[in-house]
C-alpha cells in the first residue's frame, strides 16, 4: 500500500431525425471531445491519506455526501483478510480543498458507510453534510463515480488531496490479481511510470481527463522490487504466474461501487449487480 502517513516522522518516506443538408457533409473523422480540466477541486486531505467527496449516476442534491479512500487508509486501522465493514459509526473530519487546492473548509463523517481491503481497497464515509450544503457553502461539486470500467491507455491524473499534488499519466493495463502481503485485489489498474505515486497519495481519485469522472482511486505501488510483499505487490495472472514491476503504481476500479448504492446514498450489497465483497455474516 502506499503507506498512510501518521506524523512527520512518515513524511520523509514519503484520483424520428431529419437528413442533414448536403452542406452539413463532411469527410473529416468527428472532433475528439477536448480533455477537462482536472484540478483539486472535491478532492480532501485526511490525516494520513487523501480522498474525494463523490457520488454516483443517480445521487440526489439533498442525498448524505460520501467520501471515498482506500480501505487501508481507515482510522481503526487495516481491515483483515476476509473482513468488511458497514455502517460503522465515525466523527472523522476531511479538509475540502477547492480547485487551486486551497482549503475550502471541513465535511465531518457520520458513518463509515463501507470499508474493506478483500478483492478491492476501499472506504466510503458517509458525511453530515448533503451534496446541496456543500455546494452552496463551499461551492464545491461532488466527482462522479465512472460506471463504466476504465480503458486501456486513456490519459488520468491522480489527485492526492494530502499533497495537494496532481499526478498524470495512462492507464497501462490491468492486474488479473494483485497481491501484496495478506492481501489480493482483482482487475487494478496499473499506470505508466509517470505517475510516481508515493506514501500519502493513498485514497486518491483517479481522474479520466476526458470525461472528468473517477474511474479508480490510488493505493499502492512496487517501492523495491520484492515480491508480493508488504509495498511491493506483485501481478498474477489466470495461469498462476507473477511478474514483478519495480517502480510501477496501481489502483482499483470504481465501477462496481455505482450498482451497490441505493437510493439517498444508501450501501446496499443485495443490489442488483452489486459485487463487493459483503460481511461473512450474510453471505
Amino acid at each position: 500500500m502506499k503507506k498512510p502517513l501518521v506524523g512527520a516522522c512518515f513524511a520523509a518516506l514519503l484520483i424520428g431525425a431529419t437528413a442533414a443538408p448536403a452542406t452539413a457533409v463532411s469527410n473529416e473523422a468527428p472532433a475528439k471531445p477536448r480533455a477537462k480540466a482536472v484540478d483539486f477541486s472535491g478532492t480532501v486531505a485526511l490525516s494520513n491519506c487523501s480522498g474525494s467527496v463523490v457520488r454516483v449516476p443517480d445521487s440526489k442534491p439533498g442525498d448524505p455526501a460520501l467520501v471515498l479512500s482506500n480501505g487501508h487508509c481507515l482510522e481503526s486501522g487495516f481491515p483483515g483478510p476476509g473482513e468488511v465493514l458497514v455502517d460503522k459509526p465515525s466523527t472523522r473530519s476531511f479538509t475540502l480543498l477547492n480547485a487551486s487546492g486551497g482549503n475550502a473548509g471541513t465535511v465531518k463523517a457520520s458513518k463509515i458507510a463501507y470499508g474493506t481491503m478483500t478483492d478491492t481497497d476501499i472506504s466510503l464515509y458517509q458525511l453530515t453534510s448533503t451534496y446541496s450544503d456543500i455546494e452552496s457553502k463551499y461551492g464545491i461539486k461532488a466527482l462522479e463515480l465512472n460506471s463504466a470500467r476504465p480503458e486501456q491507455g486513456r490519459a488520468i491524473t491522480v489527485a492526492s488531496g494530502y499533497w495537494k499534488k496532481l499526478y498524470k499519466c495512462n492507464v497501462d493495463g490491468f492486474a488479473y490479481r494483485l497481491k501484496e502481503g495478506n492481501w489480493t485485489w482483482k482487475d487494478s489498474v496499473r499506470y505508466t511510470p509517470a505517475c510516481e505515486t508515493i506514501g500519502g497519495t493513498s485514497g486518491s481519485p483517479v481522474i479520466d481527463d476526458e470525461t472528468g469522472k473517477v474511474v479508480a482511486v490510488n493505493n499502492t505501488g512496487n517501492e523495491s522490487g520484492e515480491e508480493c510483499t508488504d509495498n511491493n505487490p506483485c501481478e498474477v495472472d489466470e495461469n498462476g504466474k507473477v511478474t514483478v514491476r519495480e517502480g510501477i503504481n496501481y489502483a482499483q476500479q470504481t465501477y462496481w461501487i455505482v450498482p451497490c448504492v441505493a437510493p439517498g446514498n444508501k450501501i446496499d450489497l443485495s443490489r442488483a449487480g452489486c459485487e463487493l465483497p459483503k460481511p461473512s455474516a450474510v453471505k
